[in-house]
This record gives C-alpha cells, structure tokens and sequence, in this order.
C-alpha cells in the first residue's frame, strides 16, 4: 500500500497551527506508516510537488507571493484543507485590512525602524496586496478547521479520518479562537 503524502504550508500566520500540528506528539509516530510528508516548512524541500494528497495550510493570503504559492498548491492538491482562523477568516493578518499597504509599510519601515529607518525593502520583502484575504477566497477548499489555533486532537482527527477515506464532520470539534 502507498503512502497518502501530505504537505503543510505556512502563509500570513504565526506558525502556531504547525505547532499543534506538531503537539499531536507520538500519534505522529503513529501516522508515519501512513504518510509522506512532502513538503513543509519542517523539511526541506523547496518546491512544491507535482500532486499531493493532502495539503493544509495556515495563514491568511497577503502578499503576491502567497497569492502565487496557494493558486499552485490548490492546482496540485487532491484535497485543500483550510487550517486555523488565519486560514479560515483571514483573522489576525486582516487586521491590517482598513488601512493603505503605502501607510503600513511607512509605519514599519520609516517610523519604528531602529536599524537603515526609512529604507524600504526591495526585492526581499513580497509585495503586500490591497487586503488580507482567507484562502476561499482565492482557491476552492475542501476543509475548513477553525481554531487558533485548532488542537492538535482536532489535526489528528482531521488527518485519520481523510487516511480512513472518510471527509471529516467538523461540527462541535472545533470553533473559533480556541
């Protein structure tokens, strides 16, 4: 029997749904004869891969490069899972949603830059786009798993249902902010 590869990506978030995603502690032990993970910013690998299973992603899309990374992402993914309220709602990164891009950078670059203050980045930073957006929004998704971040009982629960074949009932798993 193959492997179901699974890949995680970090968007516009805090890192904190990999953390839960990690918290599943020896359950991942448990998993690693079911899947490969293929790509994460827990391994190295710098592309992404032709066709994946399953993908979760965290994070809101907010610059051209993410908007970029989840279109190819949804292209090569079986199923899309939507993981955490960054995801999910955009929720913290969309905070920035009712000022300019122009007035952000300002206020992070010019006017709270202890170091090269009013240098603007080029070249390393990705463009910010007009708002942060939660990747329905961009691309299809499959599954939605709110939380912020969601618990890595709910992860586990989300991945053993999908390697069962079965779609996950998310209804009183999970809820916002928690």
């Amino acid at each position: 029997m193959s492997k179901v590869t699974i890949a995680t990506v970090w968007l516009d978030g805090c890192s904190g749904c990999h953390m839960s995603f990690l918290d599943q502690d020896e359950r991942l032990i448990d998993l690693a004869p079911l899947i490969e993970l293929v790509y994460s910013p827990l391994v190295d690998n710098k592309e992404f891969p032709e066709m994946v299973d399953v993908t979760l992603v965290e994070g809101a899309v907010s610059s051209d490069e993410d908007l970029h990374k989840i279109r190819k992402i949804r292209a090569r993914t079986k199923i899309l899972v939507s993981l955490g309220d960054c995801a999910v709602t955009a929720n913290v990164p969309s905070m920035r949603n009712s000022f300019k891009v122009a007035d952000i950078l300002k206020r992070a670059y010019e006017e709270n830059a202890d170091l090269n203050a009013g240098t603007m980045p080029s070249g390393q930073v990705p463009t910010l786009l007009k708002h942060a957006r939660p990747v329905h929004e961009i691309v299809n998704v499959d599954i939605f798993v709110p939380g912020c971040p969601p618990h890595a009982d709910t992860i586990n629960y989300v991945l053993t249902e999908l390697l069962a074949g079965r779609k996950p009932d998310m209804t009183g798993r999970t809820r916002f902010g928690i």
